[in-house]
C-alpha cells in the first residue's frame, strides 16, 4: 500500500494499493456538491471527525489539531483523517500557485487532548493481531502509518515549512509523528519517548530514520534502546526539540517562531528541501524497516504481550487521573 503523496524522484507514482483503498471518508461540507451531483469537498473546508482544521490565509498557516480523545492513540481512523489533511494541503498549494491566491507557508500539527500529544500505536490492536497471527491486519496498519510519516517528512511535496507543536506526552508512534515534521516545538512539561523496547519490540514507523538524520545514529540508537521517557528540556539539549516553550505558551511560541522567520521563509524552505536532497528519506527505507518491525512483532511471546497490555492500562489510568484533575479545577 502506498499513499497518493508518495513519490519517487519527484514524480507521482500511481498505485492501486494506495491508502485510498482503506475507504478514507471523504468529508462532505456546505457547497461541496458539484454540478453532476457528486460530493467534492473544497480542500479549504474540511470537516473531519478526528482532526480539527483551521486555515489562516492572512498568516498563511494551516493548523491541524487532533481532536480531544479519551484514547489519544494512532488509530486507522486517525490515519485516514491525516491523509485527508495531507491531500487538502497539497491541493490548496497547487491551486494557490495556479490562481496566484490563497498561499500557505506553514503547516502546524498539534493536539487538543490536554496533556497528551499522542500515545502512539494502538497497542491493544497490535496484541490482538499478534495473538491471532493476523500478519496482514498488522501490516495494513503499519503501512498506513509510514504513508503518513513519509508525507509529513516530505512536507507533502510542497514548499511549506511544517511544525509539530507538542504540548503533552508524545510516545511511540506519537513521537515518531512529531519527529516527521521540519520543526519540533514543545512545551517544557511535555514528555517524549519510545517505550517499545520495554515489551521487546522497537519503534518501526520512522523513529530510527528520523532521529538518526537529526542527532546521529549513535545518539538515536541510545535513545531508542533506552526505552526511557525524556523531558522536552532533555530533548532540547540533545537537539531533538528545536524550540522550547513555556507551559501554556506553545501556540504563542509557534506564532513567534513564524513571525521571526517569515522574511526568511524562502531561504528556510530551500534549506529544508536541500536537507531532504543531501540525506534523502526514501519510502523504500521506511517500508523495509516496517517489514523488519512486522517480523519482530510476530515473534513476541505472551509475556511480552502482557507487558504491552499493562502499558495500555497505565496510559488509561493516567488519562483518568488527568480528567479528574481537570474536573476539579473547572468545578472549583
Amino acid at each position: 500500500m502506498r499513499s497518493p503523496l508518495v513519490k519517487a524522484d519527484d514524480h507521482s507514482i500511481s498505485n492501486t494499493q494506495s491508502v485510498t483503498d482503506l475507504e478514507i471518508p471523504t468529508p462532505i461540507t456546505p457547497g461541496s456538491i458539484s454540478a453532476s451531483g457528486s460530493a467534492r469537498p473544497h480542500p479549504t473546508s474540511l470537516s473531519l471527525p478526528y482532526i480539527d482544521v483551521k486555515i489562516d490565509f492572512e498568516q498563511m498557516i494551516y493548523w491541524a489539531a487532533m481532536r480531544p480523545s479519551q484514547q489519544p492513540m494512532i488509530t486507522m481512523e486517525l490515519l485516514r483523517d491525516m491523509m485527508c489533511v495531507q491531500e487538502s494541503v497539497r491541493a490548496i498549494v497547487e491551486e494557490g500557485n495556479r490562481e496566484q491566491r490563497e498561499h500557505l507557508e506553514y503547516f502546524v500539527a498539534a493536539s487538543q487532548t490536554p496533556g497528551v500529544y499522542n500515545f502512539g500505536g494502538n497497542l491493544a490492536y497490535f496484541a490482538d493481531c499478534i495473538r491471532r497471527r493476523d500478519y496482514k491486519g498488522l501490516q495494513e496498519y503499519a503501512y498506513a502509518c509510514i504513508d503518513v510519516v513519509y508525507g509529513n517528512a516530505m512536507a507533502f511535496h510542497t514548499p511549506l515549512i511544517t511544525i509539530a507543536l507538542v504540548q503533552g506526552d508524545a510516545l511511540g508512534g506519537g513521537f515518531e509523528c512529531a519527529l516527521s515534521f521540519d520543526v519540533l516545538i514543545a512545551e517544557k512539561s511535555a514528555k517524549m519517548g519510545l517505550p517499545e523496547v520495554l515489551f521487546n519490540l522497537f519503534p518501526g514507523m520512522g523513529a530510527y530514520s528520523l532521529l538518526s538524520r537529526k542527532i546521529g545514529t549513535a545518539a538515536a540508537e541510545k535513545l531508542i534502546m533506552s526505552g526511557n521517557v525524556y523531558s522536552a528540556e532533555e530533548l532540547h539539549r540533545l537537539g531533538v526539540v528545536d524550540v522550547l516553550a513555556e507551559d501554556g505558551q506553545g501556540e504563542n511560541a509557534v506564532r513567534d517562531y513564524i513571525a521571526r522567520n517569515r522574511r526568511k521563509h524562502n531561504a528556510h524552505s530551500a534549506i529544508y528541501r536541500s536537507k531532504r536532497r543531501i540525506n534523502p528519506l526514501k519510502y523504500e527505507e521506511l517500508r523495509d524497516i516496517v517489514d523488519i518491525w512486522l517480523d519482530a512483532a510476530m515473534k513476541l511471546g505472551e509475556q511480552d504481550l502482557r507487558k504491552m497490555t499493562r502499558l495500555v492500562a497505565a496510559q488509561d489510568r493516567r488519562l483518568d487521573r488527568q480528567e479528574e484533575t481537570v474536573r476539579r479545577v473547572t468545578s472549583g
